[in-house]
């Protein structure tokens, strides 16, 4: 079963992921963890990652998709892939569409995990103090919120057409969100 959870950064993406990493016995794919990952590696891709992240804006799509590709074409990730802030944009989502049926995959569930830009605020503040996370700066943070809104609106209504989307608020507790996309896989 592959998964997308969608929704603007702060909104508790990668900690559904990870529970469902666990519950279904899956691999997350989140491109902030990939994209800090090349970082490390101090490669020519990762300063360019990185000077995009400090202005607070996305990374090219091309670098995202590359690097993405592997992931998706890894066998033993095959039917198993929890998506954690991918796709951020149109042209992203359809190139996974591509790679899903390239490799003979679909989504089989697409969850939005609706927040506020007060919510996600407060949510910032903790998770830099708790997480240490440098690309949790609150200025950088409220360009990418505004970024997000702007470029996802497409992908948003590009996915909410379908019967396998669900919107969930996100402004509630972790558990509760737990609970709804557990209703939702029926797990």
């Amino acid at each position: 079963m592959n998964i997308i959870l969608f929704g603007p950064p702060g909104a508790g993406k990668g900690t559904q992921a990870k529970y469902l990493v666990k519950k279904l016995n899956g691999y997350q794919i989140s491109t902030g963890d990939i994209l800090r990952e090349e970082i490390k590696k101090d490669s020519d891709i990762g300063k360019k990652i990185i000077s995009n992240m400090n202005e607070g804006k996305f990374v090219s799509d091309e670098i995202v998709n590359n690097l993405l590709k592997n992931h998706v074409f890894d066998p033993n990730k095959k039917e198993k892939l929890i998506f954690d802030g991918y796709p951020r944009s149109l042209d992203q989502a359809k190139n996974l569409d591509e790679l899903l049926a390239n490799s003979n995959q679909k989504i089989n569930y697409i969850f939005f995990l609706n927040v506020d830009k007060q919510t996600i605020i407060k949510r910032i503040e903790k998770r830099k103090i708790l997480e240490k996370r440098s690309d949790d700066d609150l200025d950088t943070i409220l360009k990418r919120y505004d970024t997000y809104i702007e470029t996802t609106k497409p992908v948003l209504d590009y996915y909410s057409q379908n019967s396998n989307f669900h919107e969930i608020d996100g402004t509630l507790e972790i558990d509760q969100i737990t609970s709804k996309i557990e209703a939702f896989l029926k797990v």
